[in-house]
């Protein structure tokens, strides 16, 4: 992992490699989930240029995505710390006020209306509030805005038995979680990761967000300096760890699985950092006895931070004509991914 880490501090492919690997582990994320989502639909969903409509799983997958990018714009320290982790498992937000507009956007209580007579326009004018108040959420969040979470929304999961299991207590075990956190402080920060992975998936901390632990160790790998340059992709780690290792009933023998798991994860990021570099210096020959203002440069660094591109975001991101960007695809000899005739991409891998 020290090693990997010390390749990316001075790497030129730094930042795609980073990208790529928010991507990978987004993914991988769901397979352990034992749903597939292919890393096609993932670029071109986050592209908002989806070829069909996007299922619940590669929402799902998006979230994740959005979230390694979150926390890796961040400052190290950011995720584990209060306010980030707050910020996370949504518990950051502010309760929302019954009544809180009326008809001219103004304060008014369903008792003040009831006293001006007017209980009903009031009523029927808080529900349209409430309503544009969640589409304009809803927009922010699916353009990757970071939307705060609001406070009400544990007492709003209690009460819907059919989504979340009525006898989970998130608060009590996310603080049994950071209990454990605590208490491994002086433990070397490779074993203290691979307590803290187990105790996340022993404990069961979130119902519908699993994927949310291995984030906060990874935050955690990257505060304590042996990850500084990039955001581990545990998720892509486990992978390569039988099922049976990770849920074995010995304790000792899920933390050695743990271990292992993060092994397998600097050793897969090597192997991607080393084939991009590869490829990068394999592409830029063609940029030989090129204009200056040739654009394979920049098609060149956009294909390093995304694992597939289609026409439409080499279009989009080269400003270009779509016979420009096939023109442009064919002069640098990318690999056509999908295999079809329509709905074409093309990757290095």
């Amino acid at each position: 992992m020290a090693r990997l880490d010390e390749r990316l501090a001075r790497s030129p492919v730094r930042d795609g490699f980073v990208e790529r690997q928010h991507f990978a582990d987004a993914a991988a994320a769901l397979w352990l989930e034992g749903e597939l989502v292919h890393l096609e639909d993932l670029v071109l969903h986050d592209a908002h240029m989806d070829i069909r409509t996007p299922t619940h799983e590669l929402t799902r997958a998006h979230a994740v995505l959005r979230t390694r990018r979150r926390i890796f714009v961040q400052k190290p320290d950011w995720a584990l710390s209060r306010d980030g982790f707050l910020a996370l498992t949504g518990r950051d937000g502010a309760p929302a006020a019954a009544g809180q507009k009326s008809r001219e956007g103004e304060g008014a209580s369903p008792i003040e209306a009831v006293s001006r007579g007017d209980a009903d326009d009031d009523l029927l004018a808080e529900e349209f509030a409430e309503i544009d108040a969640v589409l304009a959420r809803s927009s922010k969040i699916l353009s990757g805005a970071n939307v705060p979470g609001r406070k009400d929304e544990t007492s709003r999961r209690a009460q819907n038995g059919l989504i979340y299991d009525l006898d989970w207590n998130e608060e009590e075990r996310l603080a049994e979680w950071r209990d454990v956190m605590v208490r491994t402080r002086d433990l070397p920060v490779i074993l203290r990761a691979a307590v803290l992975l187990e105790a996340w998936s022993d404990t069961e901390v979130l119902q519908h967000a699993t994927w949310l632990g291995p984030l906060f160790v990874a935050a955690l790998l990257r505060q304590e300096g042996l990850a500084a340059n990039h955001l581990v992709s545990l998720h892509i780690g486990a992978k390569g760890i039988p099922r049976e290792r990770r849920r074995a009933r010995n304790r000792s023998d899920r933390l050695l699985a743990f271990v292992d798991a993060i092994h397998e994860a600097a050793l897969a990021g090597l192997k991607e950092h080393d084939r991009l570099v590869m490829a990068k210096s394999q592409m830029e020959r063609r940029l030989r006895e090129r204009r200056v203002s040739s654009k394979l440069s920049d098609l060149i660094e956009l294909v390093l931070t995304r694992p597939l591109v289609s026409t439409g975001m080499v279009q989009k991101g080269l400003n270009v004509t779509k016979q420009g960007a096939l023109n442009l695809v064919g002069e640098l000899g990318l690999r056509e991914m999908t295999g079809r005739g329509r709905f074409r991409a093309w990757g290095i891998m």
